[in-house]
């Protein structure tokens, strides 16, 4: 957005609300129009609050000193909550976990959350009639995980009410209203309906349901479970259409949900006439799990790692060739065995807020659930078979794409990257999406639906894998990469040019498959990528070594 546009939209704001209880939060002198004034606006400029340094250490982001106006790197907070925040998946539960904390970290969060509660209780009704629409506003609108009021539910009312009272606050009206009538929470689920407090009833009314709105807690709750494990369920979404919820830690892939994805694909092409791939989790899946493969390529179980990565394989290609249409509907995170699932289906009807990517290279991997394979096909795909082109800028695309572990900062950029097609959809309401996705597949069905057929790829062999070598050469020579970085795209090269064939020869989707599997397995024996897996799994980012 950039500062600027922060500016104006502060200044219009203290001009249209001259009465706000809130004015005094901006700051006196305005900190931002200095940082305007001085053309730090942000990452269009280059800094703002805070600015990229190159040091000794490698590339740092220095943060912005509010007093003097000068930038120094910054100071690591060290908090407990912080570090075990990091553990906890529930959106919930954790938001409890750090708002109520007693170090410096719980303190601050408190401070600005109990003042945003606050100020939002206090403006029903005068912005809305009701609590749904401000909550709706501020999910749809900014893309906060729960809106105001869902947060106050999170933290529990009567505590929060509790201690806004021991601070010598005054409980808004509608909280007021909310606990003397005996409630706890502004928000009730009953028999798979959720309803709200509205104020004027001082009573529970059924939240206003939007008509593209498909939710899947109300369909568990009238038994329309097809069949469950751990990791994910097959749910009846209605007119023919089974949808595939993920449903674990971060919705990462692993045995219970490729089982899943087996049987969902049976029981769909026996009894549905579709399938949606979609959840209401944080984000759509944030890959395979890490952990898991670490543990057996430490234990050196390469048998066990060959069979599982084989049979993500043959799931995803099986789903690929299925009699049926597959849509899958992704979301925030859709990342390596994620952004693998929905390569594989027929179409995709993506979030518009979708950041899709193949990270492996990351964690010192490369993607081998079909990912370079997929994208190889899509920059074939339309290209006539008479006519000689020159693939190397096609597969050069894929290289980097994959190389550089590129994520799309949204769905749009999803197409640009070629993790989505030009037909591929994009939802702007996040609580539309699955909706959007059944009518994608009742679309398909109504136009006559006809799987594919098995692909030929035709691929650059020695020739092109020489020259993507001179490429890595280059890279590393201008230190635009590290020698193991080279060594992981040597391998990504090997894979994308086809291995050791000829120049121009077409081979099957299962050979790319059976290439993409030995590099995986090769790379996961590796002492550098061990450690790459297992930085990221402690901190959450990657290591350059």
């Amino acid at each position: 957005m950039g500062l600027d546009v922060l500016l104006h939209v502060t200044q219009n704001t203290l001009q249209a609300l001259p009465d706000d209880p809130l004015r005094q939060v901006i700051p006196e002198p305005n900190v931002v129009q200095l940082m305007v004034e001085r053309g730090w606006l942000g990452t269009k400029s280059g800094q703002g609050f805070y600015k990229a340094v190159d040091t000794d250490r490698g590339r740092e982001f220095h943060e912005l000193d509010l007093h003097t106006l000068t930038y120094h790197p910054p100071t690591r907070l060290q908090a407990p909550s912080l570090a075990q925040a990091r553990a906890v998946e529930d959106l919930q539960q954790r938001l409890r976990l750090l708002v109520y904390a007693d170090d410096r970290a719980g303190r601050f969060l408190w401070k600005v959350t109990s003042a945003t509660l606050l100020y939002a209780a206090r403006l029903i009704p005068e912005i809305a009639d009701d609590i749904v629409r401000v909550d709706r506003a501020m999910r749809w609108g900014f893309n906060w995980g729960l809106g105001p009021f869902e947060t106050w539910d999170a933290l529990e009312v009567p505590r929060v009410a509790a201690r806004l009272a021991q601070e010598g606050h005054t409980l808004p009206p509608l909280v007021q209203a909310l606990l003397d009538s005996g409630h706890t929470a502004f928000y009730q689920e009953v028999q798979g309906t959720r309803r709200y407090f509205d104020l004027a009833q001082r009573a529970y009314v059924a939240e206003p349901v939007a008509p593209r709105c498909l939710r899947l807690a109300p369909l568990k709750a009238q038994q329309r479970v097809v069949c469950r494990n751990p990791g994910a369920s097959l749910i009846d979404l209605g007119e023919g259409v089974a949808c595939l919820e993920f449903h674990t830690k971060m919705n990462t892939i692993g045995a219970d949900i490729v089982a899943m994805l087996q049987r969902a694909a049976e029981e769909v092409d026996r009894r549905f006439e579709g399938l949606v791939i979609g959840n209401e989790g944080e984000h759509f899946s944030a890959g395979a799990n890490l952990a898991l493969i670490l543990l057996e390529a430490q234990n050196e179980n390469w048998d066990v790692l060959e069979a599982m990565v084989r049979t993500f394989q043959e799931t995803l290609l099986a789903l690929k060739y299925l009699g049926k249409p597959v849509v899958a509907a992704p979301f925030g995170m859709t990342l390596a065995g994620g952004c693998e699932v929905c390569l594989a289906a027929h179409r995709v009807r993506a979030a518009a807020e979708t950041y899709m990517g193949l990270v492996e290279v990351g964690v010192g991997l490369i993607p081998a659930g079909g990912g370079c394979k997929e994208l190889l096909l899509r920059q074939q795909e339309g290209l006539p078979s008479d006519v000689h082109l020159d693939l190397f800028p096609l597969v050069q695309r894929v290289f980097l794409t994959i190389g550089q572990a590129k994520v799309s900062g949204s769905a749009a950029e999803a197409r640009q990257l070629g993790f989505l097609r030009p037909s591929d959809g994009i939802t702007l309401n996040r609580d539309e999406l699955l909706y959007d996705a059944r009518q994608v597949v009742l679309d398909m069905l109504a136009e006559g639906y006809t799987p594919p057929r098995p692909a030929k790829i035709r691929v650059l062999g020695r020739t092109g894998y020489a020259n993507l070598l001179v490429a890595l050469y280059n890279m590393e020579i201008a230190r635009a990469i590290t020698p193991y970085d080279r060594h992981i795209g040597r391998k990504l090269a090997y894979v994308l040019s086809g291995g050791d064939v000829p120049e121009g020869s077409l081979v099957s989707e299962q050979h790319l498959l059976d290439l993409e599997r030995e590099a995986f397995l090769s790379l996961c024996g590796e002492a550098k990528s061990q450690e790459r897996m297992r930085h990221m799994l402690e901190t959450g980012k990657p290591l350059r070594n």
